[in-house]
């Protein structure tokens, strides 16, 4: 059993990620229209709980990035912005562990179970979630509280979001995560308890659509 909760890791929700993003930086066709919301709902619990939550916010090497330093999309959304006792880390590559302290952050505090969500599936994601496998955390990513984009391979054929999402998603399935729910994380161990969930106005579960 841990000695402390999980900790919820909400990456890459930032401005530039959002489907209100201004043009130059709107983002084409995604999936899991209401990942935001599943998301809002995690927070709302694990803040709650007062279990530790981890906001990773991606800063662009390039300059013409919407994500370099001081750019409206390196801002993280206003709904999902960490308040000022959670921690923040930046990163510069897919990877949330890569050169950013996480790992000795999370053993610091003996967290050793991580509950991962964000964007993209198929990139930062995927990236965080292999390296916290391979690390030894015991790791789960929210299905429903994910979602990437559309995308044209090197052959120039399309892919649409939610199969990049699931073929994403099986691969972190296979070696590195266990894939949940929003419904499932809601109710680990450890930090989500009956008032807990009340207080954070999920009242009930089951007629809960998530």
């Amino acid at each position: 059993m841990p000695s402390t909760p999980p900790a919820l890791l909400i990456i890459d929700m930032q401005k530039g990620m959002s489907p209100d993003a201004p043009l130059p930086i709107r983002t084409p066709p995604r999936n899991n229209p209401a990942a935001e919301a599943n998301i809002a709902k995690l927070l709302a619990v694990w803040r709650t709980a007062l279990a530790p939550v981890i906001h990773i916010r991606h800063i662009s090497r390039n300059p013409e990035s919407p994500f370099w330093p001081g750019q409206q999309g390196a801002e993280f959304q206003p709904a999902l912005a960490p308040l000022a006792q959670e921690h923040v880390v930046e990163k510069n590559v897919p990877d949330a562990f890569a050169n950013s302290g996480l790992e000795h952050w999370l053993h610091q505090r003996a967290i050793t179970e991580l509950v991962i969500t964000g964007v993209s599936t198929n990139n930062s994601v995927e990236a965080t979630a292999r390296s916290a496998g391979n690390l030894g955390f015991k790791t789960r990513v929210v299905a429903d509280a994910c979602f990437t984009f559309d995308m044209t391979d090197y052959a120039g054929i399309h892919h649409a979001a939610a199969d990049l999402h699931a073929v994403s998603l099986a691969n972190l399935a296979a070696d590195y995560a266990e894939i949940v729910d929003t419904m499932t994380a809601l109710t680990m161990k450890g930090a989500q308890r009956p008032t807990v969930l009340a207080q954070a106005g999920i009242s009930t579960l089951s007629d809960d659509r998530l």
